[in-house]
């Protein structure tokens, strides 16, 4: 069973790529000069990320590819990823079932989703500056070049010096999974638990994806609404202990990413301290994105901890120095758990066995 009776993809990116809005106005020159610097500024921070983490990429492991894409070329990454993503874990859901849903029942109820699914992608292709995929592609970096030029020019900042930050933040979550090998398994092997303690049918799941996507849709839309999200999949203690968790690891890397991002200083990006001041009052507004987020999360407090992450990074980092939180990589144990980012004190005591002293 593929992931199909949850989400038709094909049918979402069809619908996704009949919504997307147009990019900014660009020369055919411009759009080639675009792509060719956001190149050149991904090539150029790997290098000042590994400088300042200590990381550096295992020997002999696989070279991520960067691609810098459209929006429609982010869709068809996005719902390829997904489905990468979706597909065992349904096919371990549907293998715990006694009995499999109906043919009809499952093409009418997987194209309600996809084309939800479809409406959310095309919103969201117009906001994503860049990600690392890290299912599906074995390890990718995208920029999406039309908003990442949208941006600078509403935020008004140095164009080079913008695309290179942002290529900092994206080229640590590259550095973050292929220094770390590890981690890419860890979260699929968490995303299991979470099937395995689930005693949901592949039909009650889809009508709960259903209620997700909807209340996504109506906050786009700008409406209130249900307000508890993807937390409506989410029932059983066990379950909320694994989603704990992986929350707890994205934070880390999402965190990490922000500190890097800003530790470079402005020996390398010049305008650092005027791209963060102006991307923060951006991030501030309660416009659709962070409506569509905080309604995908469910809780406030879900959103909280994607800038505490940020917060413990930094904190750990004044504690034990950037060589001390690098224990961090060393092995699921040592990731933070979710009480520790608002407290990372209790993470150096727990980690390196000794009370927090600045370092």
């Amino acid at each position: 069973m593929s992931s199909a009776p949850l989400v038709d993809w094909d049918l979402a990116g069809r619908t996704a790529r009949r919504l997307i809005t147009a990019g900014p106005s660009t020369t055919r020159e411009e759009a080639a000069a675009v792509v060719r610097e956001l190149h050149e500024a991904a090539a150029v921070a790997v290098a000042h990320v590994e400088k300042l983490t200590g990381l550096s990429p295992v020997a002999g492991g696989p070279v991520p590819e960067v691609a810098v894409v459209d929006r429609p070329r982010w869709v068809d990454a996005n719902t390829a990823g997904m489905a990468a993503l979706l597909d065992p874990l349904v096919e371990a859901l549907a293998a715990k079932q006694d009995s499999r849903p109906g043919a009809i029942a499952t093409a009418i109820g997987s194209r309600v989703t996809g084309a939800q699914a479809g409406g959310i992608l095309a919103f969201l292709s117009s906001r994503v500056l860049g990600q690392y995929e890290i299912f599906g592609t074995g390890g990718r970096l995208l920029l999406v070049a039309p908003n990442i030029v949208a941006t600078e020019r509403k935020l008004g900042v140095d164009p080079a010096d913008f695309r290179l930050w942002v290529c900092l933040h994206e080229a640590t979550h590259q550095l973050q999974f292929t220094a770390v090998p590890w981690l890419t398994g860890h979260l699929e092997s968490e995303m299991a638990k979470f099937v395995e303690a689930t005693d949901l049918t592949t039909d009650v799941l889809r009508e709960r994806l259903q209620d997700v996507l909807r209340s996504l849709t109506d906050a786009v839309r700008g409406g209130e609404g249900d307000s508890e999200g993807l937390m409506a999949l989410v029932r059983d203690p066990e379950q909320r202990a694994v989603l704990d968790r992986v929350t707890a690891v994205m934070s880390l890397v999402e965190g990490h990413a922000e500190y890097v991002m800003d530790g470079v200083g402005p020996d390398v990006v010049p305008t650092v301290t005027t791209l963060r001041k102006r991307f923060a009052q951006r991030r501030k507004g309660r416009g659709p994105l962070d409506r569509v987020l905080r309604r995908l999360l469910g809780l406030e407090q879900k959103m909280k901890q994607y800038a505490e992450g940020r917060v413990f990074v930094g904190g750990v980092i004044d504690l034990v120095g950037m060589e001390g939180f690098n224990r961090v990589w060393e092995g699921p144990g040592n990731l933070p758990r979710i009480e520790e980012l608002t407290a990372p004190e209790r993470w150096v005591e727990r980690v390196h066995g000794r009370p927090a002293l600045p370092a």
